[in-house]
């Protein structure tokens, strides 16, 4: 197969966004087959960036899911912009975010958090685990 109809880096970032999606309006990957007329399989190989999303399946996807084509493209700049810088020149090690199944459960979990001063307060917990995470592994 020529590297033209191999999936991309854009690929992936769709997969994830349609996964998000699907998971945000509590959908199984059988029942969002169902609703576009493919098998969970095929649903299964879009979300993992295996195979690549056409444009007609794209439309049909932003359709199903109440949500314009564009969606899906939400933060493919800053992944593929990271993806990019993956060669480093300093050696620096560089990671664009991955939407696992935890940062979907996480953010779709944040989301329905209605009290914005929690919201807030949690975001900064989270802020301070992370950055005393980052602090010990320097110290390391």
């Amino acid at each position: 197969m020529s590297d033209s109809k191999l999936p991309s880096g854009i690929d992936r970032v769709v997969g994830q966004r349609i996964r998000w999606r699907r998971k945000e309006l509590n959908l199984t990957q059988e029942k969002l087959g169902d609703l576009l007329g493919l098998t969970f399989q095929q649903v299964q190989k879009y979300e993992k960036g295996i195979n690549r999303v056409s444009a007609g399946r794209l439309y049909e996807m932003s359709t199903a899911m109440g949500v314009p084509v564009t969606y899906f493209f939400d933060g493919a700049e800053a992944y593929l912009q990271h993806e990019a810088l993956q060669v480093a020149e300093d050696g620096d090690d560089i990671h664009a975010p991955i939407m696992t199944s935890e940062v979907l459960d996480l953010i779709a979990a944040f989301q329905r958090i209605e009290d914005v001063s929690l919201r807030k307060s949690l975001l900064a917990t989270v802020q301070a685990a992370a950055s005393a995470f980052d602090d010990k592994q320097a110290e390391d």
